[in-house]
C-alpha cells in the first residue's frame, strides 16, 4: 500500500513537470521567434523604405515614413504566429537618419488579448513585449 503512494505521487509529479516543461517552452519559444522577426522585419522594411530619389539629388540617406509602416506591417503579418494576437505600436520614426523605435506585444488568451486591447487588463493569459530601437548603416 505504500508502495502504490509513491508511485502515484511520481506519476503526478511527473506529468507536473512535464506541464510546466512544455509551458515554459512555449514561451521561450514565442519571445525568440517575436525578438527574431521585430529585427528582421525592421531591417528589410528599412532598406524598402529608402528614398533613392533623395539620395540622388542630394547625396543624403533618408526613409519614406509611410512606406516604412506600411512594409513593416504587411511583412510582420505575413510571418507572424497567427494563433496569437500582436500590437505594434511606433514610438519613433526618424527620416534623416534613418531610425526607427518599434514595440510589438503579443498576448496569448484570447480573453486576454481582447482585454488589453480595450485597455482593460486580466490575469488568463501572457503577454510577450519586445522593443527595438534600430538605426539604418549605409556603407559608403
Amino acid at each position: 500500500m505504500n508502495k502504490s503512494f509513491w508511485a502515484i505521487m511520481v506519476i503526478m509529479l511527473g506529468v507536473a513537470s512535464i506541464f510546466f516543461i512544455t509551458f515554459f517552452q512555449t514561451i521561450t519559444n514565442t519571445d525568440e521567434h517575436n525578438s527574431q522577426l521585430l529585427k528582421e522585419v525592421t531591417e528589410a522594411a528599412m532598406w524598402e523604405a529608402l528614398d533613392y530619389s533623395a539620395y540622388r539629388k542630394s547625396g543624403e540617406i533618408r526613409i519614406n515614413r509611410e512606406k516604412f509602416v506600411e512594409n513593416f506591417l504587411r511583412r510582420y503579418a505575413e510571418s507572424a504566429n497567427k494563433s496569437r494576437k500582436y500590437t505594434i505600436e511606433f514610438y519613433d520614426i526618424s527620416e534623416v537618419p534613418p531610425k526607427v523605435s518599434v514595440k510589438v506585444t503579443s498576448f496569448s488568451g484570447s480573453s486576454n488579448a481582447t482585454a488589453a486591447l480595450n485597455g482593460q487588463t486580466s490575469d488568463d493569459g501572457f503577454d510577450i513585449s519586445n522593443k527595438l530601437d534600430a538605426i539604418l548603416e549605409v556603407p559608403y
